[in-house]
């Protein structure tokens, strides 16, 4: 007798009934019917073989080698390579470019794993084929398997013991044995423990395409997150050319890494030195631009911050955030506000980050706050000034980490004036500008404050 069970896409919170409100995330209607069979499923889902526990120095000790990967920007976000028996699950929007991506992946190593199979469950082989024609794809190492059926796709695996197996994607495939529908919860959760099962007793690394949904939830439940080894998201705007690889968990490597890839018509390019790119159409006296470096991992990484403030015609001034955390941009704005001088109580402030490029780390505070008093003042700013800093509520000023790493990297790039909290530590970097309030930074970047504007002036008198 079957019976059946109720599961959250967002969590993977299980119920025996249906809720409306799952109580563990919150998420509403996120309760789907799940049917469980008590036909006894495969050996393949045991993972083990039953051994009894060993003592940890009793452990063989075996040679331990990745893979390493030709295509620089995605070897490092990998942690430095590929690791055999893993299971890498890269996530992104539909469209941005992960079927892409890992096609050029299996060209780039098909000669050094010997062979790779390319696993689509939503294309056919002719799909296939254009796509590697327009890549310039043509290597023999490359097999080529149109199945969504996952008991066929491990028997050719096994059979073939590939160097590389690519699944694409994880929604598409199905378990037989299972009476759910391809995408579910019990279909994802089933097909990629079987396939975890296949990698770590195999030694055969697999790489999964799964899609994210309009909340922004890789393959629906997140339980699919914990079951690979590292989790890859390919982000950036649809309509912007330029892609980020970011590696939000990884067993093997260093998490928060980043690869940045440019979109062309021969596919997915690597981009070596993002600071040129992100910042060639920089003026040359830019009025509410600045620059500070930020750290994407062990990565420095230089970034461009804009902001525009315009007087409101509405009773609410609006905020809006783009590639910053909209709850620093307000907490900035009070400060500017408040402790600074700044009078934005009538202003509406728009903040983008260049590139499309997110940045959540607080020591991107001083240069959005001088970036919106810029913009207030309409101020040019030193085209080749950085600032680094993270803003208290009390207007001082705070270190970050890894100065020395970012002040070297904005070094590199021409970069010669900088202006950074005041520690007890010196900085042997010259022409540097140690500040130790939001104040006296707006001073160096911006000189004096000008005089209020007249028509503020004549709104304060009404009030």
């Amino acid at each position: 007798m079957k019976r059946s069970k109720y599961v959250c896409q967002e969590c993977g919170s299980e119920s025996i009934k249906w809720l409306g409100r799952c109580p563990d995330c919150g998420g509403w209607n996120s309760f789907v019917e799940v049917v469980e069979s008590p036909k006894k499923s495969s050996p393949l889902t045991r993972f083990g073989n039953g051994q009894a526990p060993i003592r940890l120095p009793q452990l063989p000790q075996e040679d331990f080698r990745r893979v390493p990967v030709p295509i620089s920007e995605f070897h490092r976000v990998l942690g430095g390579g590929i690791v055999p028996g893993s299971l890498v699950l890269i996530g992104g929007d539909p469209g941005i470019g992960k079927s892409t991506l890992l096609l050029q992946l299996a060209d780039a190593v098909a000669q050094p794993v010997g062979s790779v199979l390319y696993v689509s469950g939503e294309e056919s082989l002719p799909q296939i084929g254009l796509r590697a024609q327009r890549l310039g794809i043509s290597r023999t190492e490359i097999h080529l398997l149109a199945e969504n059926s996952l008991e066929h796709i491990v028997a050719q695996a096994e059979a073939m013991r590939p160097g590389l197996l690519i699944v694409d994607s994880i929604q598409s495939v199905v378990l037989e044995d299972l009476g759910s529908a391809a995408g579910t919860v019990a279909q994802v959760r089933e097909c990629t423990m079987r396939l975890m099962n296949l990698a770590k007793g195999s030694g055969i690394p697999v790489f999964l395409v799964g899609h994210v949904t309009k909340e922004g939830v890789i393959a629906g439940p997140k339980v699919l997150e914990h079951m690979v080894d590292t989790v890859l998201y390919l982000e950036g705007e649809r309509y912007h050319s330029f892609r980020i690889l970011r590696a939000v968990k990884n067993r093997f490597g260093s998490t928060n890494e980043v690869g940045i890839f440019e979109m062309q018509g021969h596919g997915l390019s690597e981009v070596l030195d993002p600071a040129q790119s992100f910042l060639s159409m920089r003026p040359s006296h830019p009025i509410g631009s600045t620059l500070t470096v930020a750290m994407e991992g062990t990565r420095p990484m230089l970034v461009e911050i804009q902001a525009l403030t315009s007087r409101t015609v509405f009773g609410l001034p609006r905020r809006t955030a783009n590639g910053v955390d909209f709850g620093r941009l307000l907490m900035i704005s009070a400060v500017l506000s408040r402790r600074s001088g700044v009078s934005l109580y009538n202003q509406d402030i728009f903040v983008n980050v260049v590139g499309g490029l997110k940045i959540e780390e607080p020591a991107a505070d001083l240069a959005l706050a001088v970036a919106i008093a810029s913009s207030r003042r309409n101020a040019p700013l030193d085209p080749s000034m950085i600032l680094l800093g993270e803003v208290g509520l009390g207007s001082e000023l705070r270190g970050v980490n890894q100065m020395e790493r970012r002040l070297a990297e904005a070094q590199r790039l021409g970069f010669k004036s900088f202006v950074v909290p005041r520690t007890g530590e010196r900085t042997p970097v010259p022409n540097i500008h140690p500040v130790a309030t939001l104040r006296e930074a707006l001073a160096i970047a911006l000189g004096p404050g000008e005089p209020e504007p007249e028509e503020e002036a004549e709104d304060r008198e009404d009030e």
